[in-house]
């Protein structure tokens, strides 16, 4: 059954008349600006797009009829996959062809998949090629491992991690070990390489993923380092949701006469209802919170806050008043944001509150509701945000506190 339409009813509940509604919003057809950030507020207000029937994708390849490896066909088949998603179907030819590749999609697309499988098949035919993969967060980077480990299961194919918060030592003696594939982070990867412990000149494959949250992260200086220790001769791929100015001199600097393949549909996912939170009195805020989390509805929450130290207090906060929720943030180490992360993908907690660090690369199943406690700092990064939720083609729901 098709779920209702989100009505407004958590912004504008016992309103007579539009008259709040346009103080509130300003005169002209909804814009006002949030008195947090530039955005305007009307952005965050739409309504979940009628499911009707759309063309369905018939994709032109299939994974079985791909030539590539017979386990690896196996491996696909058994992760579920099926039939190839756009991205898949017009990416992996391309890798498999050896061509720079530039993939604008939105997240939930299937991506990774997209590039970890032809590059897999290319390590397959010959051991002595490596593959560096570039992530903005932790949290990325550990899934692509996930991923290229269920891909690989039986082929004798090798990774290394790379990423802050971990354990430096245990770290070097992977890569000592001379794996096939390197995944990691911006910062870490470079103070690998300053300790002699990695040399990119050995990686004949580069892949920057996400690469639009790496420049909101402030790492074009370390991107535009690494790509220079990369050797001329490369495959490069080069993934992003968006594709700033900043991005195209990466992109210039790293690929050579890619393709361009977008299967972007659009800025914010249709299946996700979004609304406002309207807050008249700040110190209410948490209450507001509250009522809201009490719903039945509300059963599996990611909820954004600014800053490291404020999630750690609304985390603690809402464990306080009864509910069970965790935390994830710079200043968490890696284990603990692994832990918690498990504990909330299994459903033993129902809130966890996170810092822009969950903003990009978490595939977690069935998050109901995506609340920004604090507005975002970009429209970009709202559009991460609420993608969290609405995945695999369900309806989610998306709220952002204003006032």
């Amino acid at each position: 059954m098709q779920e209702k339409a989100f009505k407004f009813n958590y912004s504008f509940k016992n309103r007579k008349n539009n008259s709040s509604r346009k103080k509130f919003f300003g005169n002209k057809k909804g814009k006002g600006i949030s008195s947090n950030s530039d955005i305007e507020i009307s952005r965050y207000v739409r309504k979940a797009m009628e499911k009707t029937p759309e063309k369905e994708y018939i994709p032109k390849n299939n994974f079985f009829e791909l030539n590539i490896n017979t386990q690896l066909k196996q491996n696909i088949l058994n992760r579920g996959y099926i039939k190839p998603t756009p991205i898949q179907d017009q990416a992996i030819p391309v890798i498999l062809e050896g061509k720079d590749l530039l993939g604008i999609a939105n997240t939930g697309t299937g991506k990774t998949a997209s590039f970890l499988i032809p590059l897999i098949e290319k390590v397959l035919k010959d051991k002595n090629e490596k593959v560096l993969i570039i992530t903005p967060t932790r949290e990325l980077a550990l899934q692509i491992v996930d991923e290229l480990k269920a891909f690989s299961k039986s082929l004798n194919i090798y990774s290394a991690i790379c990423i802050g918060g971990s354990g430096l030592g245990n770290q070097i003696y992977t890569l000592k070990g001379n794996p096939n594939f390197v995944i990691g982070t911006p910062g870490r990867l470079k103070d690998l390489i300053n300790r002699r412990c990695l040399a990119l000149s050995k990686f004949s494959n580069v892949v920057l993923d996400e690469v639009d949250r790496m420049l909101d992260m402030g790492f074009v200086r370390e991107i535009k380092h690494l790509i220079s220790l990369l050797p001329a001769k490369r495959q490069s791929l080069f993934f992003s949701a968006t594709v700033s100015k900043e991005a195209e001199n990466l992109i210039g600097r790293l690929l050579t006469d890619p393709v361009k393949i977008s299967v972007k549909s659009g800025d914010t996912p249709n299946n996700v209802e979004q609304d406002v939170v309207r807050i008249k009195d700040k110190s209410k805020k948490i209450e507001n919170l509250h009522d809201l989390l009490i719903k039945e509805e509300f059963k599996k929450v990611l909820i954004f806050g600014r800053t490291k130290r404020g999630v750690e207090h609304l985390s603690n906060t809402l464990r306080e008043r009864g509910f069970k929720a965790g935390s994830i943030h710079g200043n968490k180490s890696q284990s603990n944001r692994e832990k918690v992360l498990k504990l909330f993908k299994t459903n033993q907690l129902q809130t966890l509150v996170a810092t822009d660090v969950a903003a990009r690369g978490l595939d977690i199943a069935d998050i109901t509701h995506v609340i920004n406690y604090d507005p975002p700092a970009t429209y970009d990064d709202y559009i991460h945000r609420i993608g969290r939720t609405g995945r695999a083609n369900k309806t989610g729901k998306a709220l952002t506190f204003v006032g």
